[in-house]
């Protein structure tokens, strides 16, 4: 597979990214004590795995990647914070034995967050169609794990959350109109990105 020089410097970043992120989960399945908190770490470790492989096989592979990284449909709940006891507050260690459970979410968290990040930016970037259309998918597996792993940790009142009042809603609200959507100006919108696979994205 030929690979443009920037696209080739960008798949070793995200590739050294799967290292440390499947070094870590590996650890956590072995150290985390929350049975609900584990399920979560198993359930998204495989796809993890397939993500690693695929970018291994981008950069050794003449064909490219010869498997698809599926996406997955997230639970669409939204948790009320306002019957959630908050957690007490953090201090960070500075000697670290063994990692707790919020320590390891956290840091679980953080590293999705930053990994889609770096997957919506690299397919900004990339030449190859076939590698683009797998950082859009990467990056949808990276925002559907974070929020598996959001809702975990406002369940267990780590992460506060704040929800704007109605008045500070209805002050921003009021500086936009919505623009009428004409034939001429709307095109068909019947894509349901997170309900299907990867190869979907180039649909039309």
């Amino acid at each position: 597979m030929k690979l443009a020089s920037h696209e080739l410097y960008d798949l070793n970043e995200l590739t050294m990214s799967c290292v440390n992120s499947i070094t870590q989960m590996g650890y956590m399945v072995q150290h985390i004590q929350d049975p609900v908190f584990k399920e979560i770490v198993i359930r998204h470790f495989p796809m993890h795995i397939r993500d690693y492989n695929m970018k291994v096989e981008f950069l050794n592979k003449t064909q490219g990647a010869t498997k698809e990284l599926p996406l997955l449909k997230e639970k669409q709940i939204m948790n009320d914070p306002f019957g959630i006891t908050p957690a007490p507050p953090v201090q960070p260690r500075t000697v670290v034995d063994q990692m707790n459970d919020r320590e390891m979410a956290t840091s679980y968290l953080l590293t999705l967050k930053r990994a889609g990040r770096e997957y919506a930016w690299a397919a900004m970037e990339m030449v190859n169609p076939e590698i683009r259309s797998f950082c859009q998918t990467a990056f949808m597996m990276s925002c559907s794990h974070a929020y598996d792993m959001y809702q975990y940790m406002v369940s267990k009142g780590y992460y506060p959350v704040e929800f704007a009042s109605e008045a500070q809603v209805a002050a921003i609200a009021r500086n936009y109109l919505i623009v009428p959507e004409t034939e001429q100006n709307q095109q068909p919108m019947n894509q349901n990105p997170i309900a299907g696979q990867s190869n979907q994205l180039y649909e039309k």
